[in-house]
Order: C-alpha cells, then sequence, then structure tokens
C-alpha cells in the first residue's frame, strides 16, 4: 500500500441549527479553535476552548460517544482544525460552516463578557 492508498480529508459542513441540536441532544462536542482574547468577549455557550495558535489534538477533551464539531469566528480556521484532526488520526470532521457570524444570524445564544 502506497501513500495514495489513504483517504484524503475531507471536512463537513454543519448549519448552526444542526450544531446547537446536536448539542441540546448531547450527540456533539463543540471546540471553539479562536483565541481566549476572541473567547473572552463572546462565546458559545458550551463549547470547550483550544485555540489554533496552540492547536494540540491532546487538548481535545475525550468526546466519549459525542461528534467532535470545531468553530471560530468564520468558518475558516475550524476547516483548518479538522483538517489537521484528521491528519493526526482522528475522526474529527466536521465544522460548523460560518461560525459564531452564522452562528448569531440564526438568532442562537452566545456568552458574553
Amino acid at each position: 500500500m502506497g501513500w495514495f492508498s489513504r483517504k484524503q480529508p475531507v471536512v463537513h459542513d454543519l448549519s448552526p441549527q444542526d450544531v446547537a441540536r446536536g448539542i441540546a441532544e448531547g450527540r456533539i462536542l463543540l471546540v471553539d479553535v479562536r483565541e481566549p482574547n476572541e473567547v473572552a468577549v463572546e462565546a458559545y455557550p458550551d463549547a470547550v476552548v483550544v485555540p489554533l495558535s496552540t492547536f494540540d489534538v491532546s487538548q481535545i477533551p475525550d468526546p466519549g460517544f459525542k461528534q467532535v464539531v470545531f468553530a471560530c469566528r468564520s468558518g475558516r480556521r475550524s476547516v483548518t482544525a479538522s483538517l489537521a484532526a484528521q491528519e493526526a488520526g482522528l475522526p474529527h470532521d466536521s465544522h460548523l460552516a460560518g461560525g459564531i457570524l452564522a452562528w448569531k444570524q440564526a438568532g442562537l445564544p452566545t456568552k458574553t463578557g
């Protein structure tokens, strides 16, 4: 088997509504990859923060049976995080499309301060 036999990483887009429903039903662990200063201003209510600037897959808590979904401000860094996790051999292939901007546009709550 050569290098070409490896599956190419793919990142799946999930809508804010799907992610919020998954969190509420206990099926999704949301991992926010924004920086601490961004999170301090406004945060997802139930996310674990693992900043992309110091991203280390070992910092992602064991999700148990939950699906890990990455999130950021607009959806760019969350794709990068998902690809990095897959490179490290983890099955985390989903992100919140549009990030916290889409989350708020969908009328979903954030924590401030």
